[in-house]
């Protein structure tokens, strides 16, 4: 295993993201923490609420606490059984007491603010009591650092400014950072089509050189873009990438600090994990997106955002986007749920206008794709 470093503390590149633990046993939870272990797998994030999957990390840790380096997440509450992110800071503090009580631990290194996805939100948060509460945290050393959670690059840029915050984390995958042509055109035309896939868009670019700048650190979620970029069926490229394609994108954008593996067993650990003593020609995905073929994206929704504004005020990108990462699954989890759930408007607001379609450049049947977001998610 390699480490890098966030703010002086050491961190393995592949880290451990525990999601998939929520339905599994002890045995099980314990399996994969060992494996982490005899790995050098040492970064671990724990986002869930639910209080099983706390107490099933916590005991398979307990032995081992100080190897462990913790995300830990500030707002991630549980609530009539079930999981629900919130501002309102008597359920906040007793999720995160909670939180300690089930890992069995005094302290967590990183003590991320969880899940601000809106710059007003990241705002209220920041000039409010929630942030009082976080620097308590940290003064008390309960947090050793400040870190926040987001999937959207323009309030990590404004956390990335932040000299509190030293850490980020944020989605990063080719499907999620790739910038499409502008022109329709361009994707037709040979001698642009190999530049075209391997552009950012710009607001990513930025987002990561400023990271560099106020040396923020970021760790990386959804690195295979919910399993979807390793099925060439349910990926835009329609090319399937490898575990090991996804994870040195990930490892190579600026700033990136460990790779947050999503995974449900050791087998698929074992997948990630072979990052490690791949070859550079295993790791190379520019070899693959390069080859894909030239109407990958036609019909495929990129989150590129050309398609707004929406008279609805849909954020189309983002529905789009979680469509994509639950409909693979037989159900949604419940963090896609809720992710879904807290945006400002849903699919159910959309009224088939079709003035989105009109400007998106690769065909997509937004309308008929907000009706399936609506029948899978209920509005």
């Amino acid at each position: 295993m390699k480490y890098n470093s966030i703010a002086g503390v050491r961190v393995s590149q592949i880290g451990f993201g525990a999601e998939w633990m929520e339905s599994k046993t002890y045995d099980e939870v314990k399996e994969m923490v060992d494996c982490c272990c005899d790995n050098g797998v040492n970064l671990l994030d724990c986002w869930m609420s639910d209080p099983m999957v706390r107490s099933n990390l916590g005991k398979a840790i307990r032995d081992n606490r100080k190897y462990w380096r913790i995300q830990g997440h500030i707002g991630s509450t549980w609530q009539n059984n079930q999981y629900v992110r919130t501002r309102q800071m008597d359920k906040v503090k007793e999720a995160f007491s909670d939180l300690l009580e089930r890992l069995n631990t005094d302290y967590i290194d990183f003590g991320m603010i969880h899940y601000v996805d809106e710059v007003t939100e990241y705002d209220e948060i920041i000039n409010g009591e929630f942030m009082e509460y976080v620097y308590k945290l940290k003064d008390d050393e309960t947090i050793h650092h400040i870190g926040l959670s987001t999937h959207n690059p323009v309030v990590a840029m404004k956390a990335a400014m932040n000299e509190d915050i030293e850490l980020i984390m944020i989605s990063a995958n080719p499907a999620f950072d790739m910038m499409p042509p502008v022109v329709l055109d361009d994707y037709f035309d040979k001698d642009k089509y190999d530049d075209s896939l391997n552009k950012l868009q710009p607001i990513r670019n930025k987002l990561y050189q400023l990271c560099e700048d106020t040396d923020t650190s970021i760790t990386v979620m959804k690195p295979f873009a919910g399993g979807r970029l390793l099925n060439e069926n349910d990926s835009p490229f329609e090319t399937a990438l490898t575990p090991v394609q996804c994870i040195h994108y990930a490892l190579t954008r600026p700033s990136s600090k460990s790779v947050l593996v999503g995974v449900e067993n050791v087998d698929e650990l074992g997948m990630a994990l072979s990052y490690m003593d791949a070859s550079n020609e295993d790791r190379d995905y520019n070899r693959i997106l390069a080859t894909a073929k030239k109407h990958s994206f036609m019909g495929s929704c990129t989150y590129c955002g050309h398609c707004s504004p929406c008279p609805s005020e849909i954020n189309i990108a983002m529905v789009n986007k979680f469509y994509d990462l639950a409909v693979i699954h037989d159900t949604i989890p419940s963090s896609i749920a809720e992710h879904y759930e807290n945006l400002a408007v849903h699919a159910d607001s959309c009224i088939g206008c079709g003035e989105c379609m009109t400007r998106c450049p690769f065909g997509v049947d937004i309308v008929d794709l907000m009706s399936r977001t609506r029948e899978l998610f209920g509005y």
